[in-house]
């Protein structure tokens, strides 16, 4: 982006036009998403698009740091969120003693918490210590384990007063906007609707306030499973693999390097 979005600029986008939000870990991508997303989030997907882990519980705060840096260096014209791994924010104190080492020790504009209601008074104890945050409700990735597994959110009445409520506390305890993942759509509309500020989906419909995607998944990077909310812009798993194969044939048969890379 040409001018680094704030968080007055991000909540008055609100019913002007959708936030684009994606994922990165490294200067290297930060640097190429940049161009294109509003805000770029420094997920705990790392977990999984780095370390090979089948969830993202095991993540810490600081992996959250170094990674963070690394995308604030890439991206130092843009809005970076980090998120805040699992464990790191299981009481006021915990959350506020991790989130200081996050604004301490990175450049990051804001942490991410998981949780709607329950987490309502520790976002509000942030804010008041001076850290944004941005929320996340629906479907929780941290919560995978104890939930059984990755299940839709707002397949019942109940279930949908309930998001309607958390995305509610979740605003008023000071949040500037929220992911909501893993969400019927129709239901993700009216919770988009029930506040003022941004509601970024990630498999919640086109009917929110702007999207975000992993960049492995929509880059095509990612092989073992494609999520059902995934549209994958680029092959670029195939497109990797083939020009290491053509790169390890030019070395086997001494066709690179050639003069013109020789000192």
């Amino acid at each position: 982006m040409s001018k680094k979005l704030t968080i007055s600029s991000i909540k008055k986008s609100k019913g002007v036009r959708p936030l684009v939000m994606i994922t990165a870990y490294d200067a290297l991508f930060a640097r190429l998403v940049s161009q294109s997303a509003d805000m770029i989030l420094v997920g705990d997907s790392l977990n999984m698009s780095f370390a090979g882990k089948s969830d993202t519980v095991s993540a810490t705060i600081e992996q959250m740091i170094y990674h963070t840096n690394a995308v604030c260096m890439g991206a130092k014209n843009s809005f970076v969120i980090c998120d805040m791994p699992f464990g790191s924010y299981s009481d006021k104190t915990t959350a506020l003693q991790n989130a200081i080492k996050v604004f301490q020790q990175t450049p990051a504009d804001c942490v991410k918490i998981e949780g709607g209601k329950d987490k309502a008074q520790i976002i509000q104890h942030l804010n008041d210590n001076g850290i944004a945050v941005c929320g996340h409700i629906g479907l929780l990735p941290q919560s995978v384990r104890s939930e059984g597994g990755y299940k839709v959110k707002g397949k019942t009445e109940e279930e949908k007063i309930s998001l309607i409520e958390d995305a509610k506390a979740v605003e008023k305890a000071g949040a500037f906007c929220m992911v909501i993942e893993g969400t019927k759509a129709d239901v993700a509309k009216e919770v988009a609707e029930a506040v003022n500020i941004p509601v970024i989906g990630i498999g919640a419909g086109a009917e929110v306030d702007g999207q975000v995607l992993v960049f492995s998944d929509m880059l095509g990077l990612f092989e073992e499973f494609t999520p059902k909310f995934v549209k994958k812009y680029l092959d670029g798993a195939t497109l990797v693999k083939d020009a290491v194969a053509r790169y390890a044939d030019e070395v086997i048969c001494k066709e690179f390097p050639k003069e013109e890379h020789t000192y």
